[in-house]
This record gives C-alpha cells, sequence and structure tokens, in this order.
C-alpha cells in the first residue's frame, strides 16, 4: 500500500491509506455511518466531521454500534 499509516481500530492494528478521511475508512469497513459513534484518539467526532478527520499515523479509532430493540 502506497503512503500507508499504522493505526488502531477496535484495538487491533491495521495498515491503512495515508490521507483517509473517518468517512472512508467506515465505507472501507462496510460499516454504515447513521448509526454509529466514532472516538479518535479519546475525542468523541461529530457525524458531520467524518468527512473532514484524517486518520494519521498511530491513531487509535473507536467505532461503536448503537444496536435498537428490546422493551422494558
Amino acid at each position: 500500500m502506497q503512503n500507508a499509516i499504522e493505526i488502531h481500530v477496535n484495538g487491533e492494528a491495521k495498515t491503512w491509506r495515508s490521507g483517509a478521511t473517518v468517512a472512508e475508512l467506515l465505507t472501507e469497513l462496510d460499516i454504515k455511518t447513521e448509526r454509529v459513534a466514532v472516538e479518535l484518539n479519546l475525542e468523541i467526532l461529530d457525524r458531520a466531521a467524518f468527512g473532514q478527520r484524517q486518520v494519521k499515523d498511530g491513531d487509535r479509532v473507536e467505532i461503536m454500534s448503537f444496536i435498537g430493540g428490546g422493551s422494558f
């Protein structure tokens, strides 16, 4: 991979493309953005920032899915 960087996604090391945004990362991981929260280096990102924030070498990304359903 040209211009590869090393990032951690949910604790797992991954080699990724330099310059990729959080939105591109989610797309390439086949994760729909509507029902996830993303934490980048301990900062929870606003969904509107996904397309602007680039992942950089050494970044730690945590992706949390929201699951609906159930009753009380």
